[in-house]
Parts: structure tokens; sequence; C-alpha cells
């Protein structure tokens, strides 16, 4: 029986690199399936992951209609089995409800990934869609730390290192940050909370210890 599973978790904890494998194990045993993105760190019409995986994907626009798009495809002659849809908090509510109805009326397996909150600790439109609607909402075990070590659970957009809590919801960056430009640092909640990013760690207390990590 055809499901819409949500797969979540923060930043840098292996989303992307998840749904390339899940299309790959699939197609091994082949099914035919649809990749949809949007909004990618790495580009428009692609899946990229911190590994080094990269996939084309279709971007997912404003206009994008996932029933539709099922519906022409097999009308053209094409199967479609499952869909396999990343970034999947930028998605619209609605376009979460067509999903819906691709599974429900079309036996099409759907696996949506993305983040759940914003910068701001706040549920993405699209992500809380899929919370009440999915079959399935499974968070990845695959653990991002925090800079303390502890398991990130928030994600803070920030500026050199700065934590900042103000801003349009969605802006397109990444957890490598660069001095002076915007970036992303993942967070446990009291740090996310008290606004305590690596970076200020270090200079309210140089003797703090912080993980260094590096990204692929």
């Amino acid at each position: 029986m055809a499901e819409l599973v949500f797969f979540s978790g923060t930043m840098d904890c292996g989303k992307s690199t998840l749904a390339l494998q899940m299309h790959h194990n699939h197609a091994a045993r082949g099914r035919d399936g649809l990749l949809f993105t949007r909004q990618d760190r790495a580009g428009k019409a692609v899946i990229s992951s911190r590994l080094g995986l990269t996939q084309g994907a279709r971007e997912v626009e404003d206009s994008t209609d996932f029933w539709t798009d099922v519906i022409t495809r097999r009308m053209q002659g094409h199967p479609v089995d499952y869909l396999i849809g990343d970034e999947a908090q930028f998605y619209a509510p609605a376009q979460v409800e067509q999903l819906a109805r691709v599974v429900d009326e079309l036996s099409v397996d759907v696996f949506a990934f993305g983040i759940s909150t914003d910068f701001r600790a706040r549920l993405f439109p699209g992500a809380a869609r899929l919370v009440e609607l999915a079959d399935r909402v499974e968070v990845l075990q695959v653990m991002a730390l925090c800079w303390c070590g502890a398991r990130a659970t928030h994600n803070a957009r920030t500026v050199g290192g700065t934590m900042v809590v103000e801003g349009e919801q969605v802006v397109v960056g990444d957890v490598d940050s660069v001095a002076d430009q915007l970036g992303y640092e993942v967070l446990c909640r009291r740090h996310h909370m008290r606004r305590m990013t690596a970076t200020a760690a270090r200079a309210a207390s140089p003797s703090v210890q912080t993980l260094d990590f590096e990204t692929g």
C-alpha cells in the first residue's frame, strides 16, 4: 500500500544522502521514480549531498502540480512508482496536498525529505502540512551535533558567526559559513535559545572547547 513518508531532521544530518540512496535502491529493483527538489544549495534542478553525491532532479516551482505531472507522464506511457522530494520544507501546502492525493488515488509512494523548522524554530508551511498529512514522520537517526557536543535539534542563521533571528524565512545557504557572510549552524535547543553559536562561545570564553567538523 502506497505511503506518504516525511523524513525530517536538522541541516547536516544526511537527508539528501538518504534521498539519493533511496532512489538508487528503488531503481535497482526495477521501479520507476521521479526526483524533485527546490532551492538546493548547489543550484537549480539538482539534489546534492555534503558527501559529494549529486543527481539531476526536477525543480519544484510555484506552478508545479505533482498530480498533473504524474498523470501526464502516465498518459505518455511512462510508469511512475514513486516520487522522491528533497527540500520539501520549501513546497507550498497545496503541493503537499497534491502529493497526498498522488499516494491515495494513484498508489504512488512519496518520500519527502526536509527540515521542519526555520532559523527562528518555527515550522515551515510545507513541513507543517507534511506533519499533518504524512502516513509516517521519520526523524533521521544520523545525529548532527551542536558545537558543545550535544545533539543538534535546531537550525540557526548566522552572519559572521553571530546568530540572527530576523529576516526572510527562506534564504538559501549552507552550514559552511564564511566570515561576514550569511550561513547556517546547527545547535542544541539550549544554545539556540541563548543564541550561542560556536563563534559566540569562543568569544565569551576562549577556553571553551568547541567541536570542529568538516562537512562534505
